[in-house]
């Protein structure tokens, strides 16, 4: 089989060789799919670039989600049958034309569904589905902050909000993304890209707070949330995109940018922080991640959510999806197909 290798790091142009490789061999509890669709996420371009750390050692095949269809089941496996398309979370892999997934981290699609809408639900809508209803849920008297709001899984969360009855905020690095953000949803905007965000927090709210934070960025941003957040307040973290570079200084940055704080200052004020990695749930907690796929795949046939794909791509167009990611340019899901 053909599959996208990540052969070193640095940019997009030169860290992508497409070569063949074995088919995978699946486990008994697993099932074989041929791809013909995978997405990608931010946290790709920060593997690309060296600065993730769960990212499997070089030469690697990236990706967390795939649409394809199942082309041989495991001894175990009785949920799933060969023939039926599906969307699987991959947890890396998926930059190929075959993947083997566990049958918990898979789903039957419904019938006419885009392998881009299909993609998009799969691990920014699903993280957007676990953040938002599981590690926490969300009331209709809630004021919500959503930063990086164009993005895949801001996208889901802004929806997801509003589905719950919340007022929502959408945070966005400039103002290009603004119509995008208010026809998904977003009641107010603020554009943090060359402003304070507790400033334009206030001139959107006044005195009053913002109940959640869903916050991807990290660093700086965090401590400026935290600022904003309201007393019972919740900040949930899902990313460090703010990190720049690697090595220690960078990391030593990012961390720097976070302040500091204790578990006395979030007890005083009643508030919490809940951070969210679906990598772990994957890992450790498929039950769960079986339940948000499948929630998250009724809520796109009941029309409660609508996946937006900001671009798609061939496979030989790899880099060029890579740095259009990267760019923060893009607006809801990227999307290779085979």
């Amino acid at each position: 089989m053909k599959a996208i290798f990540l052969t070193k790091n640095g940019g997009a142009e030169t860290a992508f060789k497409i070569k063949e490789t074995d088919k995978p061999t699946i486990k008994p509890d697993q099932v074989l799919i041929k791809i013909d669709a995978f997405g990608l996420n931010y946290a790709d371009v920060l593997a690309r670039k060296g600065l993730y750390g769960d990212a499997p050692p070089l030469p690697s095949i990236l990706g967390y989600e795939c649409v394809g269809t199942v082309e041989e089941v495991g001894s175990e496996v009785t949920s799933i049958e060969t023939g039926k398309k599906v969307l699987a979370f991959t947890r890396f892999g998926s930059y190929a034309e075959y993947v083997a997934s566990s049958h918990l981290a898979v789903v039957e699609l419904p019938d006419g569904i885009d392998n881009g809408s299909a993609v998009a639900l799969g691990t920014q809508y699903t993280t957007a589905y676990y953040a938002a209803y599981e590690a926490i849920n969300l009331t209709e008297k809630d004021i919500v902050l959503v930063l990086s709001a164009a993005g895949g899984v801001g996208t889901g969360l802004i929806q997801l909000a509003k589905a719950k009855g919340c007022r929502v905020i959408a945070g966005i690095g400039n103002e290009n993304k603004t119509e995008y953000v208010k026809n998904i949803g977003a009641d107010d905007v603020v554009v943090y890209g060359n402003n304070d965000l507790n400033e334009e927090i206030k001139k959107t709210l006044g005195t009053r707070r913002v109940d959640v934070i869903f916050d991807p960025i990290g660093g700086a941003f965090f401590k400026k949330g935290l600022k904003s957040l309201n007393f019972g307040g919740k900040i949930i973290s899902f990313g460090a995109a703010s990190r720049s570079g690697k090595g220690a200084i960078s990391l030593l940055k990012l961390l720097f940018g976070y302040g500091f704080f204790t578990p006395v200052k979030f007890l005083m004020k009643s508030q919490s922080l809940v951070g969210v990695n679906m990598l772990r749930i994957a890992d450790h907690r498929t039950d769960i991640l079986s339940v948000c796929l499948k929630n998250v795949v009724s809520l796109f046939e009941q029309e409660v959510i609508t996946p937006h794909v900001g671009g798609v791509y061939k496979a030989n167009e790899i880099a060029t999806a890579h740095a259009f990611l990267e760019s923060r340019k893009s607006k809801g899901k990227i999307v290779v197909e085979w």
